[in-house]
């Protein structure tokens, strides 16, 4: 399973004016490759526990029609899959594969009602110079949330104050280059993509990175967290 350890990121004064290289418009999409398949065979779903690693925490986000609100709101009474992205990454390890997975997860948990409407994904992006309410939306494109089935909220904050909280309490690594020659941050943004399984109550109980980010792996999770409140069917 994937490793539980935080990280805290590293901040730079200059953090509204930095982007991400080499950008992509935004809205691009991460290339249509499948997974590679997984070099484990996963435990069944219901065999094992996944204890609480955290509180996931909670501050003031912004939805895609630009309203206010805490982001408690879309990490409670369902099962939740929350990872920070930028709309501009462009490394093939990072946001786009997060986009990717989530794209086909729901994919195959619309295919298995008992599941649906017990699920929500949350992409939450720490670019708030760059990604405004309005560019979170033409990223979503038609993948905004529904009001059947899973739900798939875009959100960003309205400023570097508002994000500082989440990442640092998510323990999402963030870091920024630097001119040696000048000590001064350069326009280069990269991170550890990590992705957060909370459950119902708000708790983080698994944290995925690149290697384990595979829809089945995380299904088999979700399925285990329903099962401790009966609402899944049990392992076949």
């Amino acid at each position: 399973m994937a490793g539980n350890a935080r990280g805290w990121p590293v901040w730079l004064t200059g953090l509204s004016l930095l982007v991400g290289p080499a950008a992509l418009p935004v809205g691009a999409r991460a290339p249509d490759e499948p997974r590679p398949p997984l070099d484990f065979v996963p435990p069944e779903p219901g065999t094992y526990q996944l204890h609480r690693i955290m509180r996931a925490p909670d501050g003031q986000v912004l939805t895609v029609d630009g309203r206010r609100q805490p982001l408690s709101r879309f990490t409670r009474e369902r099962i939740t899959l929350l990872g920070f992205i930028y709309t501009t990454c462009v490394d093939p390890e990072g946001c786009p594969l997060a986009y990717q997975v989530f794209d086909r997860l729901r994919d195959e948990i619309q295919a298995t009602p008992a599941v649906a409407d017990k699920v929500q994904f949350v992409t939450l992006s720490f670019d708030p110079a760059r990604d405004s309410p309005a560019a979170m939306k033409r990223y979503a494109g038609s993948l905004l949330e529904e009001e059947r089935g899973v739900r798939w909220y875009f959100l960003t904050t309205g400023s570097v104050g508002d994000l500082l909280p989440l990442v640092e309490g998510f323990g999402q690594d963030v870091r920024y280059s630097v001119d040696r020659s000048t000590g001064r941050p350069v326009r280069q943004l990269s991170h550890v993509l990590k992705v957060f399984l909370i459950d119902r109550s708000g708790y983080v109980r698994e944290i995925y990175t690149s290697t384990f980010l595979h829809p089945q792996t995380i299904m088999g999770d979700i399925q285990t967290l329903l099962m401790e409140r009966g609402d899944a069917d049990p392992p076949r």
